[in-house]
């Protein structure tokens, strides 16, 4: 800070520094690792999108039912997440 302070001045302001964001809700973000260490969700997802992209995946109402109660998991460890980085849920894509 005092190089910057010789070269630009006393009103310069601070660098901001990129990955150093603290944890706003620690309990939120030890659900969301503690989910996702638990699941095969990314291995369950590839396998998912192969069997879309081939065809080969049979849509009967349990299946149906299944991938509704997957993404409703997905969407309270996602709103979990977001909590955690003092983001609003409806922040973002």
């Amino acid at each position: 800070m005092h190089i910057r302070e010789r070269l630009f001045g006393d009103d310069t302001a601070p660098r901001k520094r990129r990955g150093n964001s603290r944890v706003k809700d620690a309990e939120a973000l030890g659900r969301v690792l503690g989910a996702l260490g638990e699941s095969r969700l990314s291995s369950n997802l590839n396998q998912l999108a192969k069997a879309v992209n081939t065809g080969s995946l049979p849509l009967t109402p349990e299946t149906e039912a299944d991938l509704k109660a997957a993404c409703r998991d997905v969407a309270v460890m996602r709103a979990d997440l977001m909590r955690a980085l003092g983001k609003s849920p409806g922040d973002g894509p």
